[in-house]
């Protein structure tokens, strides 16, 4: 949880950068140990069974909810609050509805990626991975949501995106490099990960 807020003690305890949450736990490390406990049990349900809905925002926004609403009650609601990470400023929490629309009405005009061969797909989700990364409409959880909205994305389009394949180090890397306008890194970090089903 190492984002840069407007007040720091938005969503948080008195005095810490501790996200107040439905355990009460109190200690920041603590708690992104049980997050991340239950967010990769989650995780692992929504494998077996994805949330249904019409890659929208609002189906974005389920799963954000599934990840973390045992932690938080503003989970599937977006942020309230300003935030930026490593150097990146993310959409103002202002703009974020109107910012998404216009993202994921792309995607639909796009007819959610399917019917592309695999070096459009890739260019495609690429592009919608950074649109979707400035977005960061969470305030908390971007990652978690966005690699299982975009692994049920490439199902529904005919390929197997497994984000457990990639280094995560790198993953960071190339998402920070595409902020500031260079994709390429990204590209191939992803193209390592998706594959046609057969």
């Amino acid at each position: 949880m190492s984002y840069s807020i407007n007040s720091l003690t938005d969503n948080c305890y008195d005095g810490t950068t501790c996200l107040i949450n439905k355990l009460d736990i109190r200690d920041e490390k603590q708690l992104d140990i049980v997050e991340s406990h239950i967010t990769l049990a989650k995780i692992s349900v929504l494998q077996q069974n994805p949330i249904d809905g019409n890659f929208d925002f609002e189906h974005y926004k389920k799963i954000h909810k599934f990840l973390f609403e045992d932690l938080y009650d503003w989970a599937g609601l977006s942020r309230a609050v300003d935030i930026s990470k490593k150097g990146t400023s993310f959409v103002k929490a202002e703009n974020i509805e109107k910012i998404a629309d216009a993202c994921f009405d792309r995607l639909k005009n796009d007819n959610y990626l399917k019917n592309l061969d695999i070096d459009t797909f890739i260019e495609k989700i690429t592009d919608f991975y950074c649109v979707t990364n400035n977005l960061h409409p969470f305030r908390e959880g971007n990652g978690r949501t966005q690699r299982v909205f975009l692994s049920q994305l490439a199902l529904n389009a005919g390929y197997e995106m497994n984000f457990a394949d990639i280094d995560t180090d790198e993953l960071m890397v190339a998402t920070i490099h595409a902020a500031n306008g260079v994709d390429s890194f990204l590209k191939n970090a992803l193209r390592e990960i998706i594959k046609p089903i057969e």
